[in-house]
């Protein structure tokens, strides 16, 4: 949020903000792939390490200059994030740790998403305080603070020991299942980007009339929900297990979100809308745990970094259709995203009912 205000307030022309954002974009996606690449060659503590080290150093740009080519150069390093809960590189590479922390790996994914969304909006009510750049500065500060979190973490986070005698590519059994995830989250993804929390203030205003405060209170809501939505999850997970969870909780949200476009009211808009938040998110946490689950755990870091990749490339598409989507119809961008992000749950049960993760590993 900061970020957007900041870059709105220094007089760069349209353009020159539309740079720097696809520039973040590009980064994130850009670094993810490095990280899937390379990221076990190198290991997986270095890269967390170094990409705190460059995040300091990127924050630092955006706190402290108002030059363009700087500011591409340090949103291209796909550490200045515009996510809370998945936040590019940095998360293929804690998604790919956290099942070798020991512990149920659901209920570790719930609590990991639970503690970022809870983060997030503890920072954006902090931003409300002030909206000088200088607040930017906060990015080296909890760089440094992570850093130092960061170097104590265990080698046993590293990849499966079965490679350490027979290095192979960083997907080598898994390849087919990656690429079948990554086409449906990519379809998920574009979905989402729909219905940004802009569009949906947009549409509250236009349609229901809804003021700023009552914006403010429903998107605090949101957070609230999420975070229950999480917690949620890991139970509902333990008893129908992860795929059961992601689809029969995140197709009903579906229908929720494209019944938003069709409330005749504010009040009854913001219950569906918080219906649909408490329901849609269970499925990040048991979806990261899915993919650890269903791929070797030497595959890990390339498999969560090709897939949330995949996330991060088709989301920034979406709003440009639903803007013209607007023309025709205010509500048409939530029937679209619901319809889209449907097929992506039917798809995922359709492809991966019968695949085994009670040993963590793909059914043969």
């Amino acid at each position: 949020m900061l970020i957007g205000v900041t870059l709105a307030r220094r007089g760069l022309s349209d353009a020159a903000v539309g740079e720097v954002l696809a520039a973040l974009l590009a980064g994130t996606a850009g670094v993810s792939v490095l990280i899937a690449r390379y990221g076990d060659r190198v290991g997986r503590r270095r890269c967390y390490r170094l990409l705190f080290v460059v995040m300091a150093a990127a924050g630092s740009v955006f706190a402290l200059t108002n030059s363009l080519p700087a500011l591409i150069v340090a949103a291209l390093t796909g550490t200045v994030s515009t996510d809370v809960v998945e936040s590019g590189p940095f998360t293929s590479l804690e998604q790919a740790m956290l099942p070798h922390t020991g512990g149920d790996t659901t209920r570790l994914f719930g609590t990991y998403n639970t503690v970022a969304t809870l983060a997030g909006s503890a920072g954006a009510l902090l931003a409300l305080l002030g909206s000088s750049p200088r607040w930017l500065l906060a990015y080296p500060l909890a760089a440094a603070a992570a850093l130092v979190a960061a170097s104590q973490l265990s080698p046993g986070v590293e990849r499966g020991d079965e490679l350490e005698a027979e290095p192979l590519p960083p997907l080598h059994r898994s390849r087919g299942i990656v690429l079948r995830l990554s086409t449906l989250f990519a379809l998920d993804s574009f979905g989402g980007g729909f219905v940004p929390q802009t569009f949906i203030a947009y549409l509250f205003v236009r349609k229901y009339g809804a003021s700023p405060h009552t914006l403010a209170i429903v998107f605090f809501a949101i957070g609230l929900l999420q975070a229950i939505s999480f917690q949620g999850a890991v139970r509902l997970a333990g008893r129908i297990g992860l795929l059961r969870t992601m689809v029969f909780t995140h197709l009903p949200s579906n229908l929720l979100l494209a019944a938003v476009a069709l409330a005749p009211n504010l009040a009854s808009a913001i219950a569906l809308l918080l219906s649909r938040f408490l329901l849609s998110q269970a499925d990040v946490p048991t979806r990261q745990a899915y993919v650890m689950a269903v791929v070797e755990p030497s595959e890990r870091t390339a498999a969560a970094a090709y897939t949330n990749t995949a996330r991060y490339v088709t989301r920034p598409i979406a709003p440009l259709i639903a803007g013209a989507a607007i023309r025709g119809a205010l509500g048409a961008p939530f029937v679209i995203a619901g319809a889209l992000k449907s097929v992506y749950d039917l798809g995922l049960y359709a492809l991966f009912r019968n695949v085994d993760v009670t040993t963590e590993r793909p059914a043969r």
